[in-house]
């Protein structure tokens, strides 16, 4: 099964010391644009420490391979070095191993006609999109200036009350009309 070229990345470089933040920082760039932030940090760390092993095993300016893939569920990071013995968990002692095995779901070795390949996994859940932009901010977030970005307030017109003017009195003919004033309104 091919993969997509977008889902697959390796690098070919010295195990020097100064060479392991930038491999960090590139594997970082990567998993970022597969919106895999979430294993960031532990396959960073992860190939750190594969990346340190070979440094201190094999040499300080040893070849390796750094390969990082993702098949749409699961993530694997590995660093093939040209050294002849394969590791073994028990022999790590606590060191980089050990720590490899907590950040991931699975790890091994495997022997190659140039040296070994060491490689761990993290199942990925399903990513979901989300954009870069921020949305936007609600009135209450305070604006630049620190005070609360709220709406000018209008100044409200006084009510005026309805003019009242006295109309005449009218006087009705017969004995059961009886005069009111009438109140007109403007």
């Amino acid at each position: 099964m091919t993969l997509p070229s977008d889902r697959h990345y390796t690098v070919e470089l010295h195990a020097s010391a100064e060479r392991v933040p930038q491999i960090q920082r590139i594997l970082a760039a990567h998993l970022r644009y597969w919106s895999l932030e979430l294993h960031i940090e532990p396959v960073c760390r992860g190939v750190a420490e594969l990346l340190t092993n070979v440094h201190r095993h094999i040499g300080p300016d040893a070849p390796c391979v750094v390969e990082l893939r993702w098949s749409g569920r699961h993530l694997t990071a590995s660093v093939a070095d040209g050294g002849p013995r394969l590791p073994k968990l028990s022999s790590a002692g606590g060191g980089g191993l050990s720590r490899v095995a907590a950040l991931s779901d699975s790890w091994g070795t495997c022997g190659t006609p140039d040296g070994k390949v060491i490689w761990f996994t993290r199942r990925v859940e399903a990513t979901r999109k989300v954009p870069l932009t921020a949305p936007t901010p609600l009135r209450s977030v305070p604006d630049a200036k620190g005070q609360p970005a709220v709406p000018p307030v209008l100044p409200v017109e006084p009510l005026v009350e309805p003019l009242v003017e006295p109309v005449p009195e009218v006087v009705a003919a017969g004995p059961a009309a009886t005069a009111s004033p009438v109140v007109a309104c403007a």
